[in-house]
């Protein structure tokens, strides 16, 4: 099986975009990106400490076996204090509405989204099929039941 950039060819999962407004297509911009860029459909004005949620104008149809994860964008949390509040937000194959963005700013300043904005990526996974079983108990490991900072603060 011939790769390019990493990528198995014969691997391609075909993804259905429908536009409801006139929106840019979730695209990457370099080769190597493992996310498509997500634009806004719409202006808003995210307030300090505050959340909204901007359409795309797109929505999508996935394979059964695909699901679709919107995350956060590096350069808005590092220059803006933006992120996504249900970060990733899942979009499950048989969803058919309007892929929704719910920006959070952490900043003290207001931030304005214009239409056409780059506000979050979206990543395409492939689902393990996984059947649940019950039990009264499970193996032992090393780390147990040993949770959040467990390893101690520093390296």
């Amino acid at each position: 099986m011939a790769g390019v950039q990493g990528r198995v060819e014969d691997a391609t999962v075909k993804v259905k975009f429908k536009r409801l407004v006139d929106a840019p297509l979730p695209c990457r911009h370099t080769t190597g990106s493992a996310g498509f860029d997500l634009c806004a459909a719409e202006d808003m004005v995210i307030p300090a400490h505050g959340f909204g949620s901007i359409g795309t104008g797109l929505s999508l149809e996935l394979p059964e076996s695909t699901e679709a994860q919107v995350r956060p964008r590096s350069g808005l949390a590092a220059k803006h204090g933006i992120g996504i509040l249900n970060s990733p937000g899942t979009i499950d194959s048989d969803y058919r509405g309007e892929i929704r963005v719910i920006l959070f700013n952490a900043s003290d300043r207001n931030y304005g989204v214009r239409r056409g904005d780059r506000i979050a990526q979206l990543v395409f996974a492939t689902l393990t099929d996984v059947e649940l079983i019950e039990t009264d108990s499970l193996s032992e490991t090393r780390r147990g039941p040993g949770g959040f900072g467990h390893t101690g603060e520093r390296g």
